[in-house]
């Protein structure tokens, strides 16, 4: 019998950062820096209003938005058209080059593949049909119906359950925010971090399992 195999989407399977590649030609040397900030505010919303027992006013899809926004006017940009043509680019960002076909040979190997992920059913349900991960992934599990963001507890517990596993440690959960794999091995996953950018390890007392480059390192 197979294993779980449970995968954070934004940033570990698909480049948060190639909406800005793909539409933010307006922004010149702007582009790293609005995107860069782009993804910490849209985090950063998402902890606050978890941590203030708020994360139900909003889902993530408002948040990324708002944080769009932020990041706009933090550059002194007010421009309709190009705020537009992010976000629809949002909702179909890139997979990392190798994503598709380490997902595939998993499943072919008759492991379970399963994202898990803060992003809405609509947000998951575009970027999938951008991405070609369709045809890759058997399930996919959001936060929506938590209340809550990860790495809040009830939503490993509610991923763990809604992936049919009789206990946590069935799960290989994959991602590349370190500090949603701290979430993960507080909830009695089997984390593995995704760090391509080759950070420093943080969050000594939640470890990985193990520490990999790209998804290849995964299976």
């Amino acid at each position: 019998m197979g294993r779980i195999f449970m995968f954070d989407a934004y940033g570990t399977l698909l480049d948060v950062h190639s909406a800005v590649l793909r539409a933010g030609a307006p922004l010149g040397d702007k582009a790293a820096e609005m995107s860069a900030l782009w993804r910490q505010k849209q985090l950063e919303y998402s902890w606050v209003l978890t941590a203030m027992g708020q994360a139900g006013q909003s889902d993530f899809w408002a948040l990324t938005q708002s944080a769009l926004d932020f990041a706009l006017a933090r550059h002194g940009l007010q421009d309709s058209h190009l705020r537009q043509a992010l976000l629809d680019a949002y909702r179909a960002l890139d997979p990392f080059p190798e994503v598709v076909k380490v997902l595939a040979r998993l499943k072919s190997a008759r492991h379970r593949t399963i994202i898990f992920t803060n992003g809405t059913h609509s947000m998951i349900k575009d970027a999938m049909a951008a991405s070609r991960l369709g045809s890759v992934i058997d399930q996919v599990i959001t936060v929506e119906s938590t209340g809550h963001f990860k790495p809040a507890p009830q939503v490993y517990a509610v991923a763990a359950r809604l992936a049919l596993a009789d206990h946590p440690s069935e799960i290989t959960f994959v991602s590349s925010n370190r500090w949603d794999v701290a979430g993960a091995s507080a909830a009695g996953f089997v984390p593995v971090w995704v760090n391509r950018a080759g950070l420093p390890d943080e969050y000594a007392s939640f470890p990985p399992m193990k520490i990999v480059a790209d998804l290849h390192g995964v299976e």
